[in-house]
């Protein structure tokens, strides 16, 4: 029942937000508060330089959809911002970061 009414039965986010999204806090104060979860999302927020999507939604224990809604809204109220994550574009870059990804593994085996 928490996530429906979390997210007031929306299942949309307004904006789009990829789970590895990074969330910053702007330090705007929301008038009127929009509510309890809202309230701990952008705690979470403001407590780190930016925090993902998908640390959000494990931290408040919420359904990552249900997580969109409501940094969604706080985007759209400016009391945070949210930032597309980061992916080379270099093919190089990602050889590079899977091979090191690879000897780790290899290292632990």
């Amino acid at each position: 029942m928490r996530p429906y009414t979390a997210s007031g039965g929306r299942t949309r986010p307004a904006v789009h937000l990829d789970l590895l999204s990074l969330v910053t806090a702007t330090g705007v104060r929301l008038r009127p508060p929009l509510g309890a979860d809202h309230t701990l999302a952008l705690r979470l927020c403001a407590g780190t330089a930016a925090v993902s999507v998908a640390e959000v939604a494990a931290q408040l224990r919420l359904p990552a959809a249900v997580t969109k809604v409501l940094l969604s809204d706080l985007v759209q109220a400016g009391a945070v911002t949210a930032r597309a994550p980061y992916f080379p574009d270099s093919p190089a870059d990602d050889l590079s970061l899977l091979q090191a990804v690879l000897d780790g593994l290899r290292r632990k085996l």
